[in-house]
């Protein structure tokens, strides 16, 4: 075994990126207020080929060199809108049949290990701000609600990991079978 160096990866070029087909999956930011938090959700969003983000209310919008930190270019790779209102991306998104999931515990939500993506449907997966969620304006829209199960005593987990875990399940889920 060795470590692969960077050019043995077969990455493409953010052009390649750009024409390449994506998964019918877009991200809601829903006012997160940390710029690595951001950063880290376009660096996600570029690997698993996400359509879209959405930035909303107080998130951070590039270029910032600490949204840069974290995203390490794909913020010129994956498509982005900041749009004040997030109840005005999911009723957009909705009109254009996106199914809204938020990733956030509410008294429905259901293990994220239960959520098997249709691969005929569109999603938005909604992440929200580190310390309230996902806003209940939001909540209320949405078609589900999903969390990721958790056992330590914080339930509780950094928006950047969730953004990884919650589009890693979508991603293999749609992509790899």
């Amino acid at each position: 075994m060795k470590k692969l160096k960077l050019d043995e990866l077969g990455r493409i070029s953010i052009d390649q990126f750009k024409q390449v087909e994506k998964i019918p999956v877009c991200i809601l930011l829903d006012n997160v207020r940390s710029l690595h938090n951001v950063g880290s959700a376009f660096r996600t969003a570029d690997a698993f080929r996400i359509e879209k983000i959405y930035l909303t209310g107080i998130t951070g919008t590039p270029p910032h060199r600490e949204i840069h930190k974290t995203a390490l270019g794909s913020t010129e790779s994956v498509d982005w809108l900041y749009v004040e209102k997030p109840e005005e991306v999911a009723k957009e998104l909705m009109d254009n049949n996106y199914q809204i999931i938020v990733v956030e515990q509410t008294t429905e939500s259901i293990p994220m290990q239960k959520f098997i993506p249709e691969k005929n449907a569109k999603y938005c997966l909604v992440f929200g701000n580190e310390v309230n969620g996902v806003s209940e304006s939001v909540v209320s829209m949405a078609h589900r609600a999903i969390e990721i199960p958790q056992a330590g005593t914080k339930h509780s987990l950094n928006i950047s990991v969730c953004v990884g875990i919650v589009t890693w399940h979508v991603f293999s889920s749609l992509h790899l079978k």
